[in-house]
């Protein structure tokens, strides 16, 4: 009598929300390496071990996969700023915090900074919208600290917060593309002191007034 081969166990479906998640790790690494224009939709899908019509019941064109990208790339910028804030009381040390996270951001292996800085898709309203929205939020809950601390007018505050935002990403980008000799702690600190320096010469709003 021929033995039969055992059936094989047909695979088990992907839950939506997790083949979501692992369409967008793969997308990372492909608009990364290649950037929007010369990235693929035939790529990704094939390096997601999908069909097209799979990736595309996910997302719709090649777009609406690089925004959805690009929004879950803001929101972990911005998450991780009020993360910071709300990680201390010590001024100081959320100053240190803060300027951590992004030096942590522009570290990370999966690069995705480089999706929120340096998009060649910058032209396109929803791309620069996402772009400008992870400074603008990034430096609101930046701003709010500042005025409660120190009772500076709001518009101040938010000057301040933008300004440290800008030492923050920019310092860190040039720091990863220079393959500055610096360590990442000592990066860090250098910058968090400079940063430190300005910004604790406002005093607590309410010790003004104090002998």
């Amino acid at each position: 009598m021929t033995e039969t081969a055992p059936l094989r166990a047909p695979k088990a479906r992907m839950p939506r929300t997790a083949r979501r998640a692992q369409l967008l790790d793969v997308a990372l690494g492909v608009f990364v390496a290649q950037g929007y224009h010369a990235a693929s939709m035939d790529v990704i899908a094939e390096r997601a071990g999908v069909s097209k019509p799979v990736l595309y019941q996910h997302f719709p064109g090649k777009l609406d996969l690089y925004l959805a990208l690009l929004e879950t790339s803001c929101n972990t910028v911005i998450e991780g700023v009020r993360d910071a804030l709300a990680s201390t009381h010590d001024n100081r040390q959320r100053v240190k915090a803060t300027i951590a996270l992004w030096y942590e951001y522009v570290a990370d292996e999966g690069a995705a900074f480089r999706l929120v800085f340096e998009s060649d898709l910058t032209n396109d309203p929803a791309v620069r919208g996402q772009i400008d929205r992870v400074i603008q939020e990034s430096a609101a809950a930046i701003a709010e600290v500042i005025a409660e601390d120190t009772g500076l007018p709001e518009a101040s505050a938010h000057l301040l917060a933008v300004s440290l935002v800008g030492m923050g990403h920019v310092g860190a980008r040039n720091w990863t593309d220079t393959n500055s000799p610096l360590s990442q702690d000592e990066a860090v600190a250098l910058v968090a002191g400079l940063a430190w320096r300005g910004i604790g010469g406002f005093p607590r709003e309410n010790t003004q007034g104090e002998d």
